[in-house]
């Protein structure tokens, strides 16, 4: 859970309403509505709740507790405080509440403006005493702010020579005539469509928000205005995910690359949108470059960054920091010894570093590069790419990357080989906190054993990656990554606490046996030891048998260790492999069934849970589903549910805003971050762009959008505000989700690479009416091994394939992909497999093959 930001009343307004008398109350009767939020603190969170500098909040025994620090000269020095609070003028409001202090001492309770020129409303002094008592008084409203814009409830503290404690309870603010709530400040479109662009070549969809039920006409209009293509929408109907009435319009015929197109259905008209893969290609880089900025322990310089985002190095040591180079664990564990875990990156909005969140975030850039080295293009990713400072060390940079975090991964290992599961501050970080100005102890949670798994899982991934870059690093991986395996197996059950939610997220799991089997699969993959096969092929996850709609993420993780068995070449039957990579094809199909019925299609199960927590890393994490089942059987379906995806992200949706910062008309701005914070302090940046927002979360779980949308339809449960951060926080393993992805979908569009070749194909078929029998010579031409192989190609015409021969055929469409059998996979250099089908329907030869991913000389 995150806090919400201090707006503090203003010290001089303040001082003017000293022991002022409150206006009469207002004799027109008022409604009976709730104010202020969380006033029971019955949940064990503060939250909204927040404090001043000087001023700690904990939640004990069912009260906020307030340890104030003596010495301050007024009591507006020391503050509590909520923000948000509606207040309507000339209506009567009842604040009451419990109290008591740990010394008597008089405070005081205001109510007024919490941003400039801090207008008050009232002022009331109380006597506390050791006893706890109820307090309360009656007030009328000199200020309007109905919606829950800027008004403000804070209790003033301060004053006091000595130190103390206020403690408070049952906090309520009665009165006014409307309801609290209001409508969110995002305003929305009838005609939804991706703000940043369409690639050429590729469908084209938009949503219309409609009742009615004809098609309707449609207009395409250039950036000059003038119409360069019509058509007629296709009525869905209501659409119960987002609450809308809806219409499809599909232009892709249109292809004409260009800017500012702009959709028109009657008086409507869209945001302004590209024909242009550009925008795609920059965001790859963009999205990376969200890591950078999350970086712990070293300063983010203006050259890579801009004077804007640029920052000193955060918990390094430097006043008022304590620091990250000798973290104690938590009082209570006692594990006796500190490490130093300075490095790695930012969790999310706050100062915290998670192992089983870093876990993932980092695996998901290292498989991008894998990925891309072995069937895609890796030299996007070369030295130089990226603005970090290692952009000229040799290393590709999206490797140097990842190993920032990698690095801190280490670090986290405890002498016994298991790794802590997070080190964050003490209590939750007043938001905005600059990192450099953390002035909190910082402290290290239990050990765990699902924090283990990721450790030894990304160290043997990574010291696959670095084998041939740096064998002396490599191999440090490999032993810290053994080690961590080894411990994780002697404690196969020490779950994190749910519990330890003091200052961050607890982050607990009930179910490790994913992260074993994940773990394994990078080790096996690596080493090609038996032991790690056996727990491989043992486990109930094997085959991709816990692949599903609901995806993978940081507490379900076993679908990577899917990803890389089907990637990386190992030594399992191939028969295994191929089913592997045929259930990634089955659930894409469940996917793209499901986003036919959608009116903003997009690939996301919301049938159990509905919106979740992050939902936007969800929908990524399924596109990665849906790209690798392109990558697996070539069938151009799969590629364009991927790029349906990103429509959703960027702008498709039924908020009319694109959650990627800095992209599109309408992006997101005011993400929950204690450094990108400009919403409550002008001198603070906004989102970089890049950054992903955690995305619509049905759930409601904290206070600003419990306050302002209740009952919202599932896809509309999202605002661009700082204090929601249940919808609108960002995250490491969200923004790696959004990398991987835009990544690929960059190396999609426009021209595709060129490999170098290492593969030849003759192709031959005796052909009669309706019917066709091939034979298929592949050669490897390249200087290494072939461990296992997949040929694909088209089949013009009718033509489908109904048997074959020497391999595992299948065919979507046109594709047509044949797969090694488990005695013909291994093909040395130089060497030939012959295979062969037999088929139906007429058409000319296939023009075009290739083997692995890489285009094939034609003999």
């Amino acid at each position: 859970m995150r806090t919400r930001p201090p707006r503090l009343l203003a010290a001089a307004l303040l001082a003017a309403l000293t022991a002022a008398t409150f206006p009469a109350a207002s004799t027109a009767e008022a409604a009976e509505y709730e104010r202020v939020l969380n006033g029971t603190f019955a949940s064990g969170s503060a939250d909204p709740w927040w404090s001043s500098a000087g001023v700690t909040n904990r939640v004990t025994g069912g009260e906020l507790c307030a340890a104030v620090t003596g010495g301050t000269t007024n009591p507006w020095d020391a503050l509590v405080g909520q923000n948000g609070v509606p207040f309507e003028s000339d209506q009567s409001y009842t604040l009451s509440f419990d109290a008591h202090a740990t010394t008597a001492q008089t405070v005081a309770a205001a109510a007024g403006e919490s941003v400039s020129p801090y207008r008050g409303i009232a002022r009331q002094e109380f006597a506390l005493t050791t006893a706890k008592q109820h307090y309360t008084f009656t007030f009328t409203s000199t200020l309007d702010f109905p919606d829950a814009g800027n008004g403000q409830v804070a209790f003033q503290l301060g004053g006091q020579a000595s130190d103390n404690t206020i403690c408070v309870d049952n906090v309520s603010l009665i009165g006014g005539v409307k309801p609290p709530g209001g409508v969110p400040p995002t305003p929305t479109k009838k005609i939804n469509v991706d703000q940043v662009g369409y690639v050429p070549g590729l469908p084209k969809h938009a949503t219309v928000v409609s009742t009615a039920t004809t098609p309707q006409p449609w207009t395409l209009k250039n950036s000059a205005g003038t119409t360069v293509a019509t058509g007629q929408t296709t009525p869905k109907g209501a659409d119960a995910t987002s609450g809308d009435s809806v219409h499809l319009i599909d232009f892709s015929s249109f292809d004409t690359a260009g800017t500012g197109y702009t959709l028109v259905v009657g008086a409507d008209s869209s945001f302004p949108f590209d024909i242009s893969a550009d925008g795609i290609k920059r965001l790859r880089y963009d999205s990376l470059a969200f890591f950078y900025h999350q970086r712990s322990g070293t300063p983010i310089d203006a050259q890579y960054v801009g004077d804007q985002y640029a920052r000193p190095a955060g918990h390094v040591n430097v006043a008022p920091n304590q620091g990250d180079n000798n973290v104690p664990c938590r009082a209570d564990l006692a594990c006796g010894y500190t490490l130093d875990v300075r490095g790695g990156w930012y969790d999310a909005g706050d100062h915290g570093k998670y192992v089983v969140n870093g876990g993932i975030a980092a695996w998901q850039l290292l498989n991008s590069y894998e990925r891309a080295s072995r069937i895609g293009d890796a030299s996007v990713f070369r030295d130089g790419t990226l603005a970090i400072p290692e952009k000229t060390n040799g290393v590709p940079d999206l490797l140097d990357e990842a190993r920032w975090e990698v690095d801190f991964l280490l670090k986290m290992q405890a002498p016994d080989g298991m790794a802590h599961h997070k080190i964050h501050d003490a209590a939750w970080t007043a938001l905005p906190t600059r990192p450099e100005l953390d002035d909190q102890a910082r402290r290290l949670s239990a050990t765990s054993t699902a924090a283990t798994l990721n450790l030894a899982a990304v160290a043997a991934q990574a010291s696959r990656l670095w084998r041939g870059i740096d064998a002396a690093y490599s191999a440090k991986l490999l032993a810290a990554a053994r080690k961590a395996y080894t411990a994780a197996k002697a404690n196969p059950a020490k779950l994190a606490d749910p519990n330890d939610n003091v200052g961050g997220g607890a982050y607990d799991d009930k179910t490790v046996s994913d992260e074993f089997y994940w773990a394994a699969a990078e080790l096996y993959a690596t080493t090609g030891d038996n032991a790690y096969r056996t727990d491989v092929t043992a486990s109930p996850h094997y085959k991709a048998a816990s692949l599903t709609r609901a995806g993978f993420y940081w507490g379900g993780t076993a679908p990577m260790g899917d990803i890389t068995l089907a990637l990386a070449p190992n030594g399992l039957p191939a028969a295994d492999v191929t089913a592997i990579k045929s259930a990634f094809a089955t659930v894409a199909d469940q996917h793209l069934s499901a986003m036919a019925g959608m009116g903003y299609a997009t690939p996301y199960d919301n049938s159990v849970d509905g919106y979740v927590w992050g939902s936007n890393s969800g929908v990524l994490n399924n596109a990665q589903v849906l790209a690798l089942a392109h990558d697996f059987t070539g069938a151009a379906k799969y590629r364009d549910g991927v790029f349906e995806a990103l429509h959703y992200l960027l702008g498709r949706n039924p908020l009319s805003t694109s959650y990627v910062a800095g992209y599109g008309d309408q992006a997101v701005q005011n993400v929950h971050h204690r450094f990108w914070a400009r919403q409550n302090d002008p001198t603070l940046p906004i989102a970089p762009p890049g950054s992903l927002s955690g995305g619509p979360n049905s759930g409601l779980q904290d206070p600003v959008v419990q306050r302002l949308l209740p009952g919202c339809p599932q896809q509309k449960c999202w605002v661009d505000d700082i204090g929601a951060y249940s919808v609108n926080e960002v995250a490491v393993n969200w923004n790696s989700a959004l990398a991987w992805v835009t990544g690929w979908a960059a190396e999609k569009s426009g021209k595709p690479p060129v490999p170098v070749s290492d593969c030849e194909v003759v192709y031959s078929a005796g052909k009669w009416y309706d019917g066709l029998s091939a034979q298929v010579k592949l050669t490897n031409t390249g200087t290494t091994p072939w461990t296992a192989w997949k040929l694909a190609f088209a089949l013009p015409g009718t033509q489908r394939v109904t048997s074959g021969w020497s391999a595992t055929w299948s065919q979507t469409g046109r594709d047509v992909t044949a797969t090694n059998m488990s005695w013909n996979g291994q093909v040395e250099p130089g060497k030939s497999v012959h295979i062969g089908f037999n088929g139906s329907g007429t058409g000319a030869d296939p023009t075009a093959f290739t083997v692995n991913g890489k285009s094939c000389k034609i003999g």
